[in-house]
Parts: structure tokens; sequence; C-alpha cells
């Protein structure tokens, strides 16, 4: 009986061995899976560990305490992100004061707006003198936009204009870009109308 018991030791430890040193670790699969290899390399900081770093986020996602639905529309082989106007227009920015670590509207526009826009809003930039089309934000037409016509241009883009929620993730900041481009427009002279026969 001693030997019998002896030799299922033995081959139990034989197969712990087997077990630890033939079979792969579940870690060394995961690293066969490009998903999981990469998670090291996201954009996110520390996802989940706290709500007031932002990250990057996977387009339509809500965060689980609320927020902001999508809402965009239209046609996706006209455009590459559209939004119903008629809703755009009644949208309001949410009371009270910004987020605290909320950046300034200035320093928003100046990251991701002014390369097409120019630090004015004239539309005088680099990108611009490329050949990149973009409003310039002082005419009239601009003036006239609604907030939250401004609000969800920067947040899903329209024609050749990029979605941008997807770099300026705080909504505060959003609305504090759409703040700035008003006061660049109260600061400037409305331009002349172009004149008549031009092109």
């Amino acid at each position: 009986m001693r030997k019998l018991l002896g030799a299922f030791v033995l081959l139990g430890l034989g197969g712990c061995n087997y077990y630890y040193n033939e079979i792969p670790s579940p870690d060394d699969v995961m690293h066969h899976i490009s998903w999981f290899d990469h998670m090291i390399l996201s954009k996110a900081v520390h996802p989940y560990q706290r709500n007031d770093i932002p990250r990057d986020t996977p387009a339509g996602a809500v965060p689980v305490g609320g927020g902001e639905a999508d809402w965009h529309k239209g046609d996706p082989l006209m455009m590459s992100f559209a939004f119903d106007t008629l809703v755009a227009n009644k949208l309001k920015r949410p009371a009270g004061p910004p987020a605290p670590g909320t950046r300034s509207g200035q320093a928003v526009y100046n990251i991701y707006c002014s390369a097409c826009h120019g630090y004015t809003g004239d539309a005088d930039a680099p990108a611009s003198k490329l050949g990149v089309f973009a409003l310039s934000l002082l005419t009239a037409e601009a003036r006239n936009f609604t907030d939250g016509y401004i609000y969800s241009m920067i947040r899903y883009g329209r024609g050749r204009m990029p979605q941008y929620g997807d770099k300026i993730v705080r909504r505060d900041e959003r609305w504090a870009v759409v703040d700035y481009v008003r006061q660049l427009q109260s600061k400037a002279p409305l331009p002349p109308p172009p004149a008549k026969g031009a092109h």
C-alpha cells in the first residue's frame, strides 16, 4: 500500500512540474492577444481610478453617473459627422459653475481650434493658408449661430469641420470654448459684406 501511495505522490509531483513548466500561463497567453497586450499603451490615464482625469472614451459612452447622451443624426454617407440643427439650437449649457480643473476656453481653443480658425477667429491660420477651408468666426453668419449650435459643431463636427468631442471630452470645456468664441466676436468689428458681383 505504501508503494502504491508513493507512486501516486511521485506521479502527482511530476504532474505539477508538467503543469507549471509545460502548460502556458494565462498571463503568457494574454500577450498573444493584441487587445490585452496593448492596454498598457492606452491613452487613458489610470482608467476608472478617478473621475476627474480626462481620458479618451469610446464613441457613444455615457458615464455611469449619467451624462450627455449622443443625439447626433444625419446621413453617414454624406458627412462624417452630423447633428440635428433644431436640437442644437435648443441646447442649453448646464447650470452651475464649471467642474474643478476645467481648462479655460482660450487654452482649449488655442490647442484645438486656432490651427484652422486662427488665434483671433478670422480663419487666418497656417491650415487656411495651405488651402484647408475654415470658417471665419467673426462673420455675421457665425455671430448668428446659437451657443448650442457652436457647441454641437465642436462636439460632432459637420462637413469639413471634424469632430472634436472625442478630444475635448469635458462638457464644461466645450462650453468654455463657446464662451471664448463669443469673446473673440465681441472684440472684433463686424467685417464688411462682400462686394456685389464678388464670388
